[in-house]
Parts: C-alpha cells; sequence; structure tokens
C-alpha cells in the first residue's frame, strides 16, 4: 500500500452529565455521543527516513510531538515494535478547541489507519485500550455512531443510530479550554442533571423530538458562565426554529437540530448576521466511523 486517506469524523455530544470527580484527578461521566458529517483528512504515506512526520494545512497548528497525531503514531508504532517512518499530511476541517473531538478524531483515524497501513492486526478493542492513553475521547472515536460513554469516557455501548435531521453547526470566535471547564465545574452541587437513561430510551425509539427534549450538557454551567455568547447562540437557533439547541462537549461549539435544512440555513444565516460565528455550516448525524480509501 502506497497511500492511505483517512476520515476522521468529528461528534456531538446530544447529552453530558459529570457524576463525579474521581480520586485520579478525572470525572466521570455518562454521555451521549454522535458523529456528524464533518471530518479532518489524513493522507498516509510511508517516511523513508524512518521518522514520524506530520504537516497540516492550518500553519499555526503544532506538527511536533505535541500534536496528538504524531501521539497516536508514535504510541501504535512502539506497542507493535515498529521502527518504519510515516508521513501524514492533515487537511483541518473540524474547529480546533470547540467541544468536537478533532484533536481525538485525528488520533483515532491514526491509529486505526496505522493499524491497515502496515498490517498490524490490532483488533477495534486493542486499538481503543491504546487509545484511552491519548485521550478519554479517542476510545469513541474509534467506535463511532451513536454510543453511550460512561467511565472517563472509555466505557462504551453502541445505541440504535439517531434518526435523520438537520444540524447546524456553529463555533464562535474563542477556544475553550477544557481542562479550565472540568477545573471549574463542580460536580457535586449541580442541581440539574440530564436524563441520560431518557435519552438513550428516546434514540431507541427512533423519535428525534423526544431526543431533542432531553438534550442536556452540564458543562454549560461553567462555559457559558465565562462566554456569554454561547447562550445568545442557543437562543437565536430556538428562535430560529431548532427542535432544541445546546453546546457540544466543553465548547464553545453550539448546535441546533431542525427537521428541515431550509430553516436550518436560514438559522445559520443569522448567526452569522449577528456577528456570532467563525465557523459554521449546515450538515446531518451520521453513523459512519473512520473511513479509508487507498490512493
Amino acid at each position: 500500500m502506497d497511500t492511505l486517506l483517512i476520515k476522521a469524523m468529528g461528534k456531538i455530544n446530544l447529552s453530558l452529565d459529570v457524576l463525579r470527580k474521581r480520586d485520579d484527578g478525572y470525572h466521570e461521566v455518562r454521555m451521549i455521543m454522535q458523529t456528524v458529517n464533518l471530518y479532518d483528512e489524513l493522507l498516509v504515506t510511508q517516511n523513508q527516513n524512518g521518522k514520524i512526520e506530520i504537516n497540516c494545512d492550518k500553519k499555526w497548528l503544532p506538527c511536533n510531538e505535541n500534536n496528538l497525531i504524531y501521539k497516536a503514531a508514535k504510541l501504535l508504532l512502539d506497542s507493535a515494535n515498529e521502527n518504519r517512518g510515516i508521513k501524514i499530511e492533515l487537511t483541518k476541517r473540524i474547529p480546533v478547541a470547540a467541544g468536537m473531538a478533532g484533536g481525538s478524531s485525528d488520533a483515532a483515524a491514526t491509529l486505526v489507519g496505522l493499524n491497515k497501513f502496515f498490517n498490524l492486526g490490532y483488533s477495534l478493542e486493542e486499538l481503543r485500550i491504546l487509545g484511552v492513553k491519548i485521550g478519554a475521547d479517542v476510545p469513541y472515536c474509534i467506535m463511532g455512531g451513536t454510543a453511550l460513554s460512561e467511565g472517563i469516557g472509555e466505557i462504551l455501548t453502541p445505541l440504535k443510530g439517531a434518526p435523520e435531521c438537520f444540524v447546524v453547526l456553529a463555533k464562535p470566535d474563542i477556544n475553550v479550554s477544557t481542562k479550565y471547564v472540568y477545573e471549574n465545574l463542580h460536580a457535586d452541587t449541580l442541581k440539574v442533571h440530564p436524563d441520560i437513561d431518557g435519552m438513550v430510551e428516546s434514540i431507541k425509539r427512533g423519535d428525534i423530538r423526544l431526543i431533542a427534549d432531553k438534550m442536556g450538557n452540564v458543562l454549560e454551567t461553567v462555559t457559558i458562565q465565562k462566554y456569554p455568547i454561547i447562550s445568545k447562540m442557543k437562543e437565536s437557533l430556538l428562535k430560529d426554529g431548532a427542535m432544541n439547541s445546546l453546546m457540544s462537549g466543553s465548547g464553545p461549539t453550539v448546535f441546533g437540530l431542525f427537521t428541515d435544512k431550509k430553516k436550518a440555513t436560514i438559522a445559520l444565516n443569522h448567526l452569522k448576521k449577528q456577528g456570532f460565528v467563525k465557523q459554521g455550516l449546515v450538515t446531518t448525524l451520521t453513523s459512519n466511523t473512520c473511513t479509508m480509501e487507498q490512493k
């Protein structure tokens, strides 16, 4: 195999609850994860100099050992006792520091892709075990689709695919530190928690309006307090006909679910006219995970 093109899918959280902070510093969560039709592309070729080389179309992104793609490649190759070099060219479309697991998805795609590229023979479960060493969202990004995520994010239960709808994704011109959000969340004082079990049941029933009704994210209590624009964006989407609107992950990306593509497009354009959007698009939910194509 000379070249492999991998699509790394972005995600949103249809619902996100934090149960407690564990003694090891991690937070115990219950989340409904969902892939969306927005993806980064990773073009993989072998590097004859024996090194791991990362290039990106966004020049401000680090392409050194701090990049999760680099960490994933090194972890997998070291685990397999492989000394061969690899070159990965990244085309970045998923917003950065946006609550959409862009970095985690790239790391997941790297693990899955290099496993195939070098025919290493790892199972998906083995890759997920490796992935959690890089980040809590990586195991889910390897699996993709609709899933209940528990523990620190590594305990995954696949769910029936969410019904069709249109999704407005809108990221304002701010970046949010996941570390800051979790450090300032006091899970033991939260008075309202999303109905995760109700969301799971709504997904089983395939009712998009019930799913929308069950949406919730406790991290909004921290992020919206620091960045009120998120609340304004949610209000705008609801006013323009969204079934519901929520912040994804630790933010600041806001999404709204719509049954009508035209209404979704109008809602996104309204957000843009108000100056709320740095990156935005109308897309759909998907059951796809990392997809690969030999070039």
